[in-house]
């Protein structure tokens, strides 16, 4: 069937929120079963490390090739494999044998979670009108805001209830029905921008490009997570070795290729490159200060896990309440402004957080979180809309892949450089022992507050880049009509006086863990 534009848009923004809350309930559920999970298998520490690892690396390896796949050949039918895929994996999981079909099974989810994940962005870019864009992210971003604080709460009640198992399950059914949905429910093609190709046409795969990028991002990734957990070993520096090379090669092919992965025309514009690394240096700081304040509630201030994530609670709910304001910040401000308060924000409250003692109330570590919350949540609405505003629509894919690479790489690199950070300010010099520091409250706190100072200068410097941000979202050109790919689009352009038709979007993932996975996440 083939609905008409407004329930168009109703479907699509449905699709794009619930496989993004989907996600985000698998990950964060996750890490409250991983020690029943390492029990009831008789699994090591490390191989349950890598049912978390290995959705991570490839995920994070695959989201801009993945993007460029709905871009060839319609974000709707990507989508849909995509998520019928996340539901077949997770199934698996919840029936595996062993820890290392789960562990497999993870690596299968990680694909088909950066097949689907892009393909959202797609969808939304095509769907959306420019004035509407920036609400449909936000309500996507708040979604994502209750997902992710709503996955330890579901996955400890139905763990401790049914088995660690039945976590998996959880997402089965609802990735089932929008997979379903996307198959079902028939939109118009995207139409092309006037400065790009229509999607699908002319669209190259540079299955090339596709394998340097993905052996650039997972040596990247596997040696982020493992530096902390086993410091600088000859495996780790070989892997970043291996990683520059392969990345240097990387931009050696597409400054040759005749139809490069990611194509010039997309970075050529100076505010998706800002973004970009905005997004980088936001979500490295937020998930840094998250990590590093999660010891500090349940270390230094003795909390339970329950009464240490209702501290942290104020995070999500202003990322939850924030993101709508957000959108309308965007849209009467512009991106400049908007995006650089919000980071200087976003520095203020990790700021905050690096002040905070053992003698330290719920008035003062909310105070802090609530920043950190308003800062990160209206960032990741503003900066994901300019990013994937100023792509073409046949590039959709592509840019949408790229942020959520940008949003796999900060968290990864920031809980990397917290707990170096940490080990290195310690003045015992203890280092980190499986996932929890065993330190002295004293000795902790000397290293919590420079720690924090440096993520926080961290999001300053981000602050300072996003000064180069344009003033507005630039217009596009009026599109013109393409062959059908399957990807959806927006009715014919209205009689003068209307508004035309365009659109994006975006997502994250939410982790207070080193181990969890970052999807979007």
């Amino acid at each position: 069937m083939t609905p008409g534009p407004a329930l168009q848009r109703h479907l699509t923004l449905a699709c794009s929120v619930v496989g993004a809350m989907v996600v985000a309930v698998d990950g964060t559920a996750l890490t409250v079963v991983q020690p029943a999970l390492q029990r009831d298998l008789d699994a090591s520490f490390a191989q349950v490390q890598w049912t978390s690892t290995g959705y991570l690396i490839a995920v994070a390896s695959l989201l801009v090739f993945a993007g460029r796949l709905g871009d060839r050949y319609g974000h709707r039918r990507v989508f849909a494999v995509g998520t019928l895929g996340f539901a077949a994996a997770s199934a698996g999981v919840g029936l595996a044998s062993g820890v290392g079909w789960v562990i497999a099974l993870r690596v299968a989810q990680g694909v088909f979670g950066a097949l689907l994940q892009p393909a959202t962005l797609g969808m939304l870019r095509a769907t959306f009108p420019p004035d509407r864009l920036g609400m449909a992210i936000a309500l996507r971003t708040s979604a994502i805001g209750v997902a992710a604080a709503a996955g330890p709460v579901l996955g400890g009640a139905l763990a401790t209830q049914l088995g660690w198992r039945s976590v998996f399950f959880l997402s089965v059914v609802p990735a089932l029905l929008i997979g379903v949905l996307a198959l079902v429910v028939r939109v118009p093609a995207a139409r092309r921008d006037g400065d790009g190709p229509a999607p699908g046409i002319g669209v190259g795969l540079d299955l090339p490009g596709a394998g340097l990028l993905a052996v650039t991002l997972a040596c990247l990734v596997h040696t982020l997570v493992a530096v902390p957990e086993q410091g600088w070993t000859a495996a780790a520096s070989a892997g970043l070795v291996a990683g520059a090379v392969a990345g240097g090669a990387f931009v050696r092919h597409e400054r040759r290729a005749a139809s490069p992965l990611v194509p010039p025309r997309l970075l050529r514009s100076p505010a998706v490159g800002t973004a970009l690394g905005v997004l980088v240096a936001a979500s490295a700081a937020m998930f840094g200060a998250l990590f590093v304040g999660t010891y500090y509630l349940q270390e230094v201030l003795a909390l339970d896990p329950l009464h240490s994530a209702l501290r942290a609670l104020p995070l999500a709910v202003m990322m939850v309440v924030g993101a709508p304001l957000a959108a309308v910040l965007l849209r009467r401000h512009g991106p400049r402004r908007t995006i650089t308060a919000a980071m200087a924000v976003l520095a203020l409250g990790v700021l905050a957080l690096s002040r905070l003692d053992e003698s330290s109330g719920p008035l003062a570590t909310g105070g802090g979180f609530v920043l950190v919350g308003a800062g990160f949540g209206t960032v990741m609405v503003a900066a994901t809309a300019v990013v994937v505003r100023h792509a073409p629509v046949a590039d959709a894919g592509v840019a949408g892949g790229l942020q959520q690479t940008a949003m796999n790489v900060g968290p990864t690199v920031g809980i990397a450089a917290a707990t170096t950070l940490m080990t290195a300010f310690t003045s015992s010099g203890a280092r980190p022992e499986e996932r929890r520091p065993h330190w002295p409250d004293d000795a902790f706190l000397s290293a919590m507050t420079p720690t924090l100072t440096v993520l926080s200068a961290v999001a300053a410097l981000g602050a300072l880049t996003a000064t180069r941000l344009p003033t507005r979202v630039a217009a596009r050109p009026a599109p013109t009509p393409p062959h059908d790919t399957g990807a959806p689009h927006p009715p014919a352009d209205p009689p003068p006086g209307g508004h035309p038709m365009k659109s994006a979007h975006s997502e994250t993932r939410h982790a207070p863990h080193p181990r969890h996975d970052f999807p979007g996440r």
